[in-house]
């Protein structure tokens, strides 16, 4: 039994969209077409992979074969873009927030050095608005940005958005009796302005008990308990606790994460470009 690229890709199309249509448009294919591979997909395994309801959820076999799917995707396409531009070279300057390097993109840089050896990866750690600042005046060729609104940045590419969570020990934040003590990354932060706005929009007092422009640091004092802090969903350790919006810790908005990149036609620098965007997005 072997499995077809095609009908693989439906099937991850499916399992992110959880809609034969929307996964149609992502695959630039009819729904009918979707819906056809899917069937053939579940004969092929003799199991169903999907419950069909309001919306399609993947079955137990479905989780199973989804974690197969993505690894068979990634070597085909791996494969392709080493026979395809084995001889890129040059260099890429890239700018990125010290968190996502720590947190995501270390093994993403890796693969690409190890696929495009003659490239040679410039890669720089920032706060957000110092990688837009120097972006700007032409130090980058690429920059990863947070941002609170997709608009922010109109010629970028909206890698994808998370929601921000409130993290650290709940009743840290119960038994301050007026404050809240918070541990953020220094000014010009996204992050750090999103919690502040949030606390004053409800006039909670608030004080900075630990600044770091390092992610390590950041996680490193909130699991001491000095304070909570505030992270995307998805860089959460998992021996940290999410903490529930409440009357003293607002909701907050979802960041948005963005790829920047000047107009030119640097080989490099489009290769390295799609490699981050396939790697990042859901």
């Amino acid at each position: 039994m072997a499995f077809d690229a095609l009908t693989l890709e439906c099937f991850l199309a499916v399992a992110a969209t959880h809609s034969f249509t929307r996964a149609a448009e992502k695959v630039a294919r009819t729904q009918s077409a979707v819906s056809q591979q899917i069937n053939k997909l579940e004969r092929q395994v003799g199991k169903p992979l999907f419950i069909r309801g309001k919306h399609l959820t993947l079955t137990a076999d479905g989780e199973i074969l989804l974690t197969y799917a993505r690894k068979i995707i990634q070597l085909n396409r791996d494969a392709m873009d080493r026979f395809k531009q084995p001889e890129l070279q040059g260099e890429v300057r890239f700018g990125l927030p010290e968190d996502f390097a720590s947190v995501f993109l270390s093994e993403v840089l890796t693969e690409y050095a190890l696929l495009h050896p003659r490239i040679l990866l410039n890669v720089e750690c920032d706060l957000t608005l110092n990688l837009l600042d120097r972006f700007k005046r032409q130090q980058f060729d690429l920059v990863l940005v947070k941002m609170n609104r997709p608009e922010d940045f109109p010629n970028g590419m909206d890698v994808w958005s998370e929601t921000l969570e409130w993290v650290g020990d709940p009743d840290l934040v119960e038994s301050a009796q007026q404050t809240i003590p918070l541990v953020l990354s220094p000014q010009p932060c996204v992050y750090r302005a999103r919690a502040i706005t949030a606390l004053d929009s409800i006039e909670q007092t608030w004080r900075i008990v630990f600044s770091s422009h390092s992610y390590a640091g950041t996680i490193a004092a909130v699991k001491a308990g000095m304070g909570v802090t505030v992270l995307p969903r998805n860089m959460v350790p998992e021996e940290l606790e999410i903490i529930r919006p409440n009357r003293r810790l607002p909701k907050l908005d979802n960041t948005h994460i963005s790829l920047l990149k000047h107009h030119h036609q640097n080989l490099a620098v489009n290769s390295l470009e799609k490699f981050v965007i396939e790697r990042l997005q859901p």
